[in-house]
């Protein structure tokens, strides 16, 4: 399989705050890739640093074998990534299909909004609703589900089960298998480590800003005292 991401030596910073450490990993095409760690690890910065959305940034980060280190957020967003923030960034003026037609066409083969509506039979019955007066498990339905229609194939995904309900968690987890199945990329930080788990073909786990462990799905088990220990789980 060819490299869908290459991170090499990256660092980041906030201001003058030093925040990730020579961080290196990389993503084959089609994989669910989950970075684990406790809060504060550098996870989420980790993806906001691929985005170009950290202060100061160095390393290296390819995309499809594009060096993107130098590149500002919307050529980074051109080259097919989409990034679904911690915080959803919902337009509460905008009904819930005006929030999905927001962002513009990246590249060619994104989802169709009919079939972002078969993935997501909730949306469909909300499209006219103001976005924020769906609830928490649509409003994360809905920010997926934005970036689904870019044509974008790599898909970096911050904490999308965070606080949902069970069922929400459930339809998300098939989303995401879905998914894979059509040859999607993608990168999620979770902090439930139930929800990942099933999901992920491989694991990083971060810490103090750097990558400290790496195991494959099958390595789980084995696995179970070390993730203990480095999760507090």
């Amino acid at each position: 399989m060819s490299k869908a991401l290459e991170i090499k030596n990256l660092q980041a910073w906030y201001g003058e705050s030093h925040i990730l450490h020579d961080v290196n990993f990389s993503v084959e095409q089609g994989e669910v890739v989950t970075l684990l760690g406790r809060n504060g690890a550098g996870r989420t910065t980790t993806l906001r640093a691929m985005m170009g959305l950290t202060g100061r940034r160095e390393g290296s980060v390819k995309i499809n074998g594009v060096e993107s280190i130098a590149m500002p957020t919307h050529r980074i967003a051109h080259l097919g990534v989409g990034y679904c923030p911690e915080e959803r960034a919902i337009f509460s003026s905008l009904s819930a299909e005006e929030n999905l037609m927001l962002p513009p066409t990246l590249l060619p083969g994104g989802m169709s909004v009919d079939e972002i509506y078969q993935m997501f039979p909730n949306l469909a019955e909300r499209r006219h609703s103001q976005g924020t007066r769906l609830s928490g498990g649509e409003q994360q339905m809905l920010a997926v589900a934005r970036i689904l229609r870019t044509g974008a194939k790599l898909l970096l995904l911050d904490e999308i089960s965070e606080g949902l309900a069970p069922v929400i968690v459930q339809a998300l987890a098939r989303m995401i298998t879905t998914l894979k199945s059509q040859g999607y990329t993608i990168v999620m930080v979770e902090q439930n480590f139930r929800f990942a788990a099933p999901l992920a073909d491989r694991f990083y786990v971060m810490e103090h800003g750097q990558i400290v462990e790496q195991f494959a799905s099958g390595e789980l088990e084995a696995k179970t005292s070390v993730l203990n220990e480095l999760l507090g789980v």
